[in-house]
């Protein structure tokens, strides 16, 4: 079997470990010591799902701003770009310049260069701080900066999926606007919370790979008020 060829390593602000980029052929995987594997470019399905789901949800179809939080290997980011139209805004929060760094090298081809759209703002820092600092901003928010709704590489990220970051997703997004957050599993005291704010809430399961393979969790809560 082809080795594993280790391209770069970086440490997660915050102490939240060291991310190591590998790749084996024309596969890519990137993964945190002590965790495993975080993600792998063959396996992007359920990151596609993610952004397709959302923007079919979009009241404002024709200028979104959608707030992408995590970049990982740029696949949620490329899918949201083929369904959004041309005066669209996709910004990108990504904590680890190191991975904005391996998304405009030879990681990018994968996706096919996301960030090279003239559509997207790359903003390196805390998806957190960018959603507490906005009211009635976005029309969508992905969030994909964890496993789950826990902060696993940046333990702050627990902010953001307790009631207090969950009120701040709700104000920073318009009316109708939808929160989405992608899980590896399911988490029904999440569940709860998200009701508790105020969202209508719609769980799905999708497959990790195509239409095989382990599945993963995305939440659509939808800001049913315009408070």
């Amino acid at each position: 079997m082809t080795p594993w060829i280790l391209l770069d390593s970086t440490q997660v602000p915050g102490n939240g470990g060291e991310l190591r980029l590998y790749r084996r052929g024309d596969e890519f995987s990137i993964m945190i010591v002590g965790h495993g594997e975080l993600m792998n470019s063959r396996v992007h399905a359920s990151e596609d799902a993610l952004a397709d789901y959302t923007c079919a949800r979009l009241v404002n179809g024709a200028s979104p701003r959608l707030l992408i939080g995590g970049l990982g290997m740029g696949f949620t980011l490329a899918a949201a770009l083929r369904q959004v139209g041309e005066q669209a805004r996709v910004e990108v929060a990504e904590l680890v310049p190191a991975v904005v760094k391996w998304n405009r090298g030879e990681l990018g081809m994968k996706a096919g260069h996301p960030l090279d759209d003239p559509r997207v703002v790359v903003r390196e820092g805390d998806v957190a701080r960018m959603i507490r600092q906005e009211q009635q901003a976005f029309d969508a928010i992905l969030l994909d900066v964890d496993n789950g709704p826990e902060g696993l590489t940046h333990k702050k990220n627990d902010w953001l999926y307790g009631m207090e970051g969950l009120n701040a997703a709700y104000t920073a997004l318009r009316p109708k606007g939808v929160l989405a957050i992608w899980s590896a599993g399911p988490d029904q005291a999440f569940e709860q919370r998200l009701r508790k704010v105020g969202f209508h809430v719609e769980r799905i399961r999708v497959h990790a790979h195509g239409a095989k393979g382990g599945k993963h969790v995305i939440w659509f809560a939808n800001r049913t008020t315009s408070n």
